[in-house]
């Protein structure tokens, strides 16, 4: 059975990739990074789906938690599916901004996909298959203001996917980003909803579950001359 690894899968974005890969076929180990009670319901449900389930805990800016976490698991092998979802923001004006706000996005957004994928590359490239998607965003392809260190570390994402593709797809692996815009979680929850809809054509915020769909897309056969690609996910807010 094909195993598919969503990196911060216990809600919103990640969770819902997590479910329609399951629905896809998918066994799924899911990540989070505190308490494994977090993925207690995606657990469920993705039984609910017929797949199994297994959920891991480490902190993705602690590089040795994360390979002893994955390699563990893992062992000599690696998953079908890699899905690197982990992200945080804390916005400020850049003048105001503090090297905690920065280091915290930076290391979680951008180091954490390092932290993630080196334990598993070898594997994947040994076994020439693969799929590597990135949840970029947006903001890294326009830049936002009071997002300096967000736009930043997803930019950088999209550059990371850019170059890695061009490294490892003749080893079968595809590599490609998705870059959401305004999609309504837990970290949109606060922003001002009247003042963004304005901005996007289509008037309305995009929802975990359409981001899943082109995620679910990306791993299947239909996208399989698809490499080194961002796919845009926002409405028309950039075009």
């Amino acid at each position: 059975m094909k195993t598919a690894l969503v990196i911060g899968g216990s809600r919103g974005i990640g969770r819902k990739i997590a479910l329609r890969l399951a629905t896809d076929g998918y066994d799924i180990v899911a990540t989070c990074r505190k308490d494994i009670a977090a993925l207690d319901p995606l657990k469920s449900e993705v039984g609910n789906l017929g797949r199994k389930f297994n959920g891991l805990v480490f902190d993705i800016q602690d590089r040795k938690a994360a390979a002893d976490a994955l390699t563990g698991f893992f062992g000599e092998s690696a998953p079908d599916i890699f899905v690197y979802n982990a992200g945080i923001s804390r916005d400020n004006l850049m003048v105001f901004m503090t090297p905690g706000e920065w280091d915290d996005v930076v290391h979680t957004n951008l180091d954490g996909f390092y932290n993630t994928i080196h334990p598993l590359l070898f594997q994947m490239i040994a076994r020439k298959s693969g799929r590597i998607i990135v949840i970029a965003s947006a903001s890294g392809q326009v830049g936002q203001p009071g997002q300096v260190n967000y736009s930043a570390s997803k930019a950088a994402l999209i550059g990371v996917v850019k170059a890695l593709a061009k490294e490892v797809g003749k080893k079968g692996i595809l590599v490609n980003a998705v870059a959401p815009g305004f999609i309504e979680t837990d970290m949109t929850a606060d922003l001002p909803i009247d003042k963004i809809l304005p901005m996007i054509p289509l008037k309305r915020a995009g929802s975990p579950e359409e981001v899943a769909g082109v995620v679910s897309f990306l791993c299947g056969s239909d996208s399989t001359y698809i490499h080194g690609q961002v796919i845009a996910i926002n409405g028309g807010l950039v075009i």
